[in-house]
């Protein structure tokens, strides 16, 4: 797919697929060309190059058969300021054939006590539970969820990853899109990272941070240590003792070696009694893959 403003290409030959019953988060910093790419994949305008199909359809040319299939939760705007909270998820729920009950929306989101509160007059996190809400409440089979616990607290942000995840397990089909990269990690089945409008990485969380590596080796062995020997001739690799027969072995390290670095501690005679590893995160590999655009 292919997404151009003028000439200016936001999005370059992006391919991504999201199964029945998956989360799919899509990363990547502000103009890498997220936003370009919903906004095909939910019919609000065509690609320049290549094509789209959400659920079989056309965004644009199938958009009212396609438009009770999904859920759409924007991050401001597209409902009357004047209108409560259940004046406007009820009158979405009067848009949809079989729709959930909107008490039960209210309740699940902590919606209840502001139910006869404009929507102008709510805090920024409820107005993303009600959004949210509006997005759901039709039954989509694929719902777009762009940021959706900005603004939220602690627990208004876990009861929402929560309905993610019983989303997930009806088999519904979620694309998320977050600067929250341990929401991303604990949600995604599968992320796709962007970066100036192509993908610089996609795989399972699991895939992404197994392939950054260990980045910290925390060994307790007897103290006093020639530690500083141990980065000797290994470029990138740091190793301090911290405290009294507590070091500490930073950098990318594979199987080879934390195999010399144990080796290294046996070599030295040393009784070690303790091995921590430290794996990269999501977030780890998420900085490392944006820092060239970032400077």
């Amino acid at each position: 797919m292919v997404v151009r403003y003028g000439g200016t290409t936001a999005v370059y030959g992006v391919s991504l697929t999201v199964p029945r019953g998956r989360v799919l988060a899509l990363l990547g910093n502000n103009g890498a060309g997220k936003t370009s790419l919903l906004q095909v994949c939910e019919g609000f305008r065509r690609p320049d190059g290549g094509a789209a199909r959400v659920l079989g359809l056309d965004p644009v040319a199938d958009h009212d058969a396609l438009m009770p299939r999904i859920g759409i939760m924007l991050q401001s705007g597209g409902v009357y300021p004047w209108a409560t909270v259940g004046e406007i998820l009820r009158l979405f729920a009067s848009f949809a054939a079989h729709p959930l009950d909107t008490g039960m929306l209210l309740d699940r989101l902590g919606l209840r006590t502001v139910e006869k509160t404009r929507w102008r007059r709510l805090s920024g996190g409820e107005q993303q539970r009600l959004a949210l809400a509006v997005a759901l409440v039709g039954r989509p089979e694929l719902v777009f969820l762009d940021e959706p616990t900005a603004g939220m607290d602690t627990e208004a942000r876990h009861t929402t990853w929560q309905l993610i995840e019983e989303l997930r397990a009806d088999g519904v089909s979620v694309l998320l899109t977050t600067h929250l990269l341990d929401e991303a990690e604990r949600l995604a089945d599968h992320v796709v990272i962007m970066r100036s409008g192509v993908v610089a990485a996609t795989g399972t969380p699991a895939e992404l941070t197994a392939v950054a590596g260990i980045d910290l080796l925390e060994v307790h062995a007897d103290a006093g240590l020639p530690i500083a020997t141990l980065a000797t001739g290994r470029p990138g690799l740091t190793a301090t003792e911290d405290a009294s027969g507590e070091y500490t072995i930073s950098g990318t390290l594979d199987s080879a070696g934390i195999a010399a670095v144990l080796t290294w501690f046996a070599d030295t005679g040393a009784q070690v009694t303790a091995v921590n590893t430290r794996r990269r995160t999501l977030e780890d590999v998420y900085l490392a893959l944006t820092a060239k655009v970032l400077r």
